[in-house]
């Protein structure tokens, strides 16, 4: 158990936590400056996107303490270990995401009803601020972006933020030209715009991980398939597979072996946790089934091509 939750660490080591509490802390600063920038300037836009820059140190900083709770070994409390914290921690930022992008829709028809005078120059200089800060936190956590729901939604929130940051830009460029202040409000609805699709998008993964679902690229019957396969396996009811955490696959089962000794099972699991392999499944309980105790379950696993079907004996 030490040696596999040491392992696990070292993946979700791609970005370091000195570098995630760089990110969290520019973009504190940064939210600060367009708050205030925005306050001063009138500009709906340049508020949106500091609300989106808060949103990603918060949901930074809640990533590295979900990730610290993670490393945290098995005990008697938690007994496959904590580093589901993670996820819970994604389901928390991903979900206010959401909120945020309703919350900025009826801000945008608001003050579309309510029009206020906006300040060009202030747009314009705190959201090129805005954009090199959000590329140094990209560069900061793209190298853990493969490993971590949390991290590659946070690096994919930033990327936005500066596509946002440059929208910002051109709105404040056009009222300083041409007095158009409906590009300001156009520019809120693209930035509510990418927070929504980003939270929404992530957002069924990380249930269907809380929630035990099967891994979204593994297919049930054909793990089902691959281990009736199996030399020495004659049938196989009560399958369940589920995600332990983002990296970790689980399965149980009931193997109705062709031999009955102990030591010929005791091989048989070897084999079959071999085949389990290319489904990058790693933690299995097999348990012997003698006889057919299916019950409920029945529905889960195909019948055997071998096994009559209940309506033809009929």
């Amino acid at each position: 158990m030490t040696g596999e939750g040491h392992s696990h660490a070292h993946r979700l080591e791609g970005v370091s936590d000195a570098r995630l509490v760089a990110a969290v802390a520019v973009n504190v600063l940064l939210t600060a400056a367009q708050i205030v920038g925005g306050l001063v300037s009138g500009s709906l836009s340049l508020i949106a996107d500091a609300l989106h820059n808060l949103s990603d140190a918060g949901a930074l900083a809640l990533a590295l303490f979900a990730r610290k709770v993670g490393r945290r070994p098995a005990d008697k409390l938690m007994t496959f270990g904590y580093a589901r914290a993670e996820v819970v921690a994604a389901l928390i930022n991903l979900t206010t995401l959401v909120l945020i992008g309703l919350y900025l829709i009826y801000e945008a028809i608001d003050r579309f009803l309510n029009p206020r005078p906006i300040e060009g120059w202030i747009v314009v200089a705190v959201a090129g601020v805005a954009l090199v800060v959000d590329l140094v936190t990209a560069a900061l956590v793209q190298g853990g972006a493969k490993r971590s729901l949390n991290i590659k939604a946070a690096f994919l929130h930033n990327v936005s933020d500066a596509l946002a940051s440059v929208g910002v830009i051109v709105a404040g460029t056009l009222i300083l030209l041409y007095d158009l202040y409906v590009s300001d409000l156009v520019v809120t609805l693209i930035i509510a715009a990418y927070v929504l699709y980003q939270g929404v998008s992530l957002l069924p993964r990380t249930i269907r991980i809380l929630l035990g679902a099967t891994p979204d690229d593994v297919e049930f019957d054909e793990i089902v398939a691959v281990l009736r396969g199996v030399e020495g396996v004659r049938d196989i009811h009560h399958v369940h597979v589920w995600s332990l955490d983002e990296h970790t696959r689980a399965l149980e089962a009931h193997l109705v072996p062709a031999e009955g000794s102990i030591e010929a099972f005791e091989g048989l699991k070897g084999r079959v946790r071999t085949a389990l392999e290319r489904f990058s499944i790693r933690h299995a309980t097999l348990e012997p089934c003698l006889q057919d105790t299916r019950g409920d379950e029945s529905r889960l696993v195909p019948p055997h091509p071998q096994e009559e079907a209940p309506h033809a004996r009929r």
